[in-house]
């Protein structure tokens, strides 16, 4: 059996495998100087993982909707109704409250985070064996690499980093459950490693991407919620894991493998140039819709004082999440084996 790269090895070690286990070593490596990013580089830092990381992955998304001309017509009804419908949902949310409004979109986007490395770990599995015992097994490790890191979130003490708001969680303290939890999590991985070792040995065959998404991504959640309190490890760990692996398989699947199904546009992002003309485009799109956030919303990095605005955040707030929350309820329809 041959290894399943969505691409070739080395892409897809380099973009979508490697990433996690990177920034955990500079993690491990070099705690002081992100001591001194995170103290006087705040702006630096938010600029490259927030703006041209995540989202920016949040927009590469159009390369598999709404800028494919062949899969626009076959949904055209899904990607014209998402985005109203997300912006109505945000406006009921927002008018119960923002703490509402932000609480409910964090959990829709650690659904989405969980799911995308679920989706990673069943594309790099699809050679393997169709046993439901398999199969079900995977999934419960996957599972249990992401979920036991917020179960740890919501069931300790508060943490020093928010996913998106203050108190956006609900939060019920228990050592007890804790434990409870932690006890299953290490008998899962341990089984786990068990497991693999035995039917490498007797197949003799070891799924190298398969086990380095979960690994990676055990890794980066364990590490970045668990092990660590800190604003700036928990933003690396989760945003570069996160955004630069999808970010490259929308690249390989929806550009350079179809590129002949459009020739009018997508052939114009082949080669070096193209790459970086993929990842200008994205970047100058979250740029500006940061700055909008800045401008209208936040004032923290940008402010506009010549007028307020605060009146129309219930408008407002809303409408610039439509992108992000269209981003995530998108991706349960377009991964979808067809």
């Amino acid at each position: 059996m041959t290894q399943p790269w969505i691409h070739k090895a080395k892409t897809d070690s380099l973009f979508i495998l490697l990433p996690s286990f990177f920034v955990l070593a500079i993690v491990l490596l070099f705690p002081d100087w992100l001591e001194r990013v995170e103290a006087s580089y705040s702006f630096y830092s938010w600029l490259i993982l927030i703006v041209f990381i995540d989202v920016a992955h949040v927009y590469s998304t159009l390369f598999k909707t709404y800028f494919n001309r062949r899969e626009f017509a076959k949904r055209k009804n899904l990607y014209l109704g998402l985005p109203l419908l997300c912006f109505l949902i945000g406006m009921v949310l927002f008018s119960l409250g923002s703490k509402v409004f932000w609480s409910v979109l964090a959990y829709v986007a650690v659904f989405h985070f969980i799911r995308q490395q679920y989706g990673f770990m069943r594309l790099y599995a699809r050679k393997e064996s169709k046993e439901k015992g398999s199969r079900a097994f995977d999934n419960i490790v996957i599972y249990a690499a992401t979920g036991y890191p917020m179960l740890y979130w919501f069931l300790s003490s508060p943490r020093q980093f928010n996913w998106f708001m203050p108190d956006e969680f609900f939060r019920y303290e228990s050592e007890e459950w804790l434990k409870v939890f932690g006890i299953l999590y290490v008998m899962i991985l341990f089984v786990y490693l068990v497991r693999t070792l035995y039917t490498s040995f007797k197949n003799k065959f070891f799924n190298i991407p398969k086990n380095s998404i979960i690994l990676g991504t055990a890794a980066s959640w364990y590490f970045g919620i668990v092990y660590y309190d800190n604003d700036l490890v928990f933003t690396l760990l989760n945003v570069v894991s996160h955004g630069v692996p999808y970010m490259a398989l929308i690249y390989f699947k929806e550009i350079e493998s179809r590129v002949e199904n459009e020739q009018n546009f997508f052939s114009y992002f082949r080669n070096y140039k193209g790459v970086m003309l993929f990842l200008a485009l994205l970047i100058g799109i979250a740029f500006f819709e940061e700055y909008l956030w800045e401008i209208l919303v936040w004032n923290e990095h940008f402010s506009m004082t010549a007028f307020d605005v605060s009146n129309w955040h219930i408008f407002l707030v809303p409408l610039l999440t439509v992108p992000q929350f269209t981003h995530y309820l998108l991706d349960g329809f377009i991964w979808k084996s067809k």
